[in-house]
């Protein structure tokens, strides 16, 4: 996912944070702020209580590449933010996604639900 796409200031986190919604599942929690802008912006946090780095990163690449898939689906003018909880780190790519897809489709950020 290219870098226009994320979230990455200090202040955009702490905006979304205190002006946005929140909408939770077992694995993440998703902070949404509508904003005027051609697409979406996304903020990935995956704390160390999940793991080392090494399961860190790998969580966070599941996480962009199940977006990735995702994208044609997503809401244009958003910025969110996905938190990981630790069920997280014994998850599988096909169970980020699934779960993702829940979480997405209860923010109301999901347009259609694109199921494979």
């Amino acid at each position: 996912m290219r870098k226009s796409y994320r979230v990455k200031s200090e202040k955009d986190f702490n905006r979304v944070f205190h002006q946005g919604k929140s909408t939770s599942n077992r694995q993440f929690v998703v902070y949404t702020l509508e904003r005027e802008q051609p697409h979406f912006r996304v903020g990935l946090s995956v704390g160390k209580r999940i793991g080392n780095a090494v399961c860190r990163n790998q969580v966070k690449r599941r996480i962009r590449q199940a977006l990735t898939e995702l994208k044609p689906g997503l809401k244009a003018n958003v910025d969110f933010i996905i938190i990981a909880r630790r069920p997280v780190a014994q998850m599988d790519q096909v169970q980020v996604k699934s779960s993702l897809i829940h979480v997405l489709k209860r923010a109301g950020l999901l347009k259609t639900l694109e199921w494979r």
